[in-house]
């Protein structure tokens, strides 16, 4: 047990140690200007998220040299199927946010162990803000302004719900769900998985995303954060999403609440033709995350 606790304190700690770095990298060439290319798969990319991924990369390959990285910004290595721990990175979530300046990017990096996410690190540059979690170890926040670690929480709101949803990705199904739902009072929209944050922190409470447009590394640290903070970031099947997968591809997308009760309210259930019983699904997702809520 002790080993094992001395590995995640150092998983964690040049986990958030690449992050802060990556942080500083990142607002100092936002601030200074960048060039901006479009990649094959039409997305774009700037010298903010290459400098950002070289750096984490470094810091990440030379604490743990054994452990395979997947990365946004690099081809990929088949390799890592084979491998025990996968670090899945984002060195620039919400690179269209950062092109278009309206601060709401951020750094992923999560830690996968045997597929199953087990740390999760969203760290925002423009805030100074870190959004942090380890497996049963709780969710946390630091700033630069204020160090001192804070524990996190998810609302317990079941009505007048806040909902957030992206600038530049949110589809018509989406936003007529937000739309009809009674239990919704507003919908934020949101850069990159500052939407996450939000929910962890308890400032927002739902948010979903309807098919394809994201990768494992756009969810796979923030389902650490937001679970740890005692939510729910599940595929819209409601079943767990796994990670270091041939296929990187999240293809149904997501889910995500501060209470199970409150996706049921989403009608996902329904659409998705499942159980729209709320006892028979609630038993469901008890005896497959061991959650009561």
């Amino acid at each position: 047990m002790a080993s094992d606790n001395r590995l995640w304190h150092r998983q964690l700690e040049v986990g958030l140690t690449a992050a802060k770095k990556a942080m500083a990298t990142i607002l100092l060439i936002y601030r200074k200007g960048f060039s901006v290319k479009i990649k094959a798969d039409n997305s774009p990319v700037t010298d903010a998220d290459l400098a950002s991924n070289k750096l984490i990369k470094s810091i990440l390959n030379k604490a743990f040299p054994d452990y395979a990285i997947l990365s946004e910004e690099d081809a990929d290595n088949p390799e890592r199927l084979n491998k025990e721990w996968v670090f899945i990175i984002d060195p620039l979530d919400g690179t269209e946010d950062f092109v278009h300046k309206d601060n709401q990017f951020c750094v992923n990096i999560g830690l996968v162990h045997f597929h199953r996410p087990v740390m999760g690190i969203v760290a925002i540059p423009y805030t100074g803000e870190i959004f942090y979690a380890y497996k049963d170890q709780g969710a946390f926040v630091v700033s630069d302004t204020d160090p001192t670690p804070h524990k996190i929480h998810v609302s317990d709101r079941d009505d007048d719900l806040i909902a957030v949803t992206s600038h530049f990705h949110t589809t018509p199904v989406e936003e007529d769900i937000y739309r009809t739902d009674p239990k919704v009072k507003g919908v934020l929209k949101v850069g990159s998985s500052i939407k996450s944050c939000l929910i962890a922190g308890g400032k927002a409470d739902v948010a979903i995303k309807l098919g394809p447009g994201t990768k494992e590394w756009d969810t796979c640290a923030p389902q650490v954060l937001v679970t740890e903070a005692g939510g729910f970031f599940l595929t819209p099947d409601w079943t767990e999403r796994l990670y270091d997968k041939p296929d990187v591809y999240n293809h149904d997308g997501y889910s995500i609440a501060n209470k199970f009760s409150n996706l049921l309210s989403l009608g996902i259930i329904s659409k998705k033709n499942l159980a729209d019983d709320r006892k028979k699904a609630k038993g469901l997702l008890k005896r497959a995350f061991g959650k009561k809520r």
